[in-house]
């Protein structure tokens, strides 16, 4: 897949199915899958580091992710630009966006567009294809009270529906909408040329993307609009316990 593709599947009314990853061993499972393509959120802050936002990601961490998730597969990879890299001028932008796509990703992903029109376009003509995330935007933690729900006032709706048309405008290959009512996502998807790729705002986007460990029933906290596809954390536990009781009994654990 490539950033020529997401158009495509929108025009022929094709969903576009995304999973988070952050290291090399789920990558090499997802190569095997059918999935479309992987987004390395700075969600490994909190999936993989422990951290209670996004906030602490930085660029070297989340080149160390892209790297590890390259190193497996082939897939279509969408990276995200860390909390105020494009705050800090044109020049620390465009460092960073190359800094990850030499480091695997095909594209990065940038939340918000007001107040960085001038970076994403550069970016986008400089050859870095960028994808939009508008909506419940994790970076803006602090400015929102929290995670919660966008989209339920009427100038935040209006703000999230201008913002999805300046990335349209500005040569974004894709946005991704995150925990906003279904009629309002349905509304943008409808409304611009771009595909829309959903995350709790209902199915009518052009794709989905949830993170890997929530779907997979991994996660100590997982959001009321996952469907869990696996009791992962259940399975790990009796492996592993499974485990201990051959180790303390004696029993061979090596493969025939």
């Amino acid at each position: 897949m490539t950033t020529l593709d997401f158009p495509l599947r929108k025009k022929n009314h094709e969903k576009i199915s995304m999973v988070t990853c952050y290291d090399a061993s789920f990558a090499s499972l997802i190569e095997g899958t059918e999935l479309d393509c992987i987004l390395i959120g700075d969600s490994c802050s909190m999936v993989m580091h422990g951290n209670p936002t996004t906030l602490p990601a930085d660029i070297g961490m989340m080149v160390t992710h892209t790297k590890a998730v390259r190193s497996k597969t082939k897939k279509f990879i969408v990276s995200d630009m860390p909390f105020l890299t494009t705050r800090k001028g044109l020049e620390n932008a465009v460092d960073c966006a190359g800094q990850l796509l030499v480091a695997g990703a095909n594209a990065v992903k940038i939340e918000g567009v007001d107040g960085q029109e001038d970076i994403i376009s550069h970016l986008v003509k400089s050859g870095i294809p960028v994808m939009s995330h508008l909506g419940l935007t994790p970076q803006f933690y602090n400015a929102f009270g929290g995670h919660k729900k966008q989209g339920k006032t009427e100038d935040s709706v209006e703000k999230i529906k201008r913002e999805a048309k300046m990335a349209e405008e500005l040569g974004c290959f894709s946005v991704v909408l995150e925990c906003i009512p279904q009629e309002l996502a349905e509304e943008i998807t409808q409304s611009i040329l771009i595909p829309t790729i959903g995350i709790g705002c209902g199915n009518d986007c052009d794709g989905q993307v949830l993170v890997l460990q929530d779907l997979l029933g991994m996660s100590d906290f997982t959001p009321k609009f996952v469907k869990k596809y696996l009791d992962g954390r259940n399975l790990i536990t009796v492996a592993l316990n499974e485990y201990v009781r051959d180790v303390k009994n004696g029993v061979s654990n090596e493969s025939n």
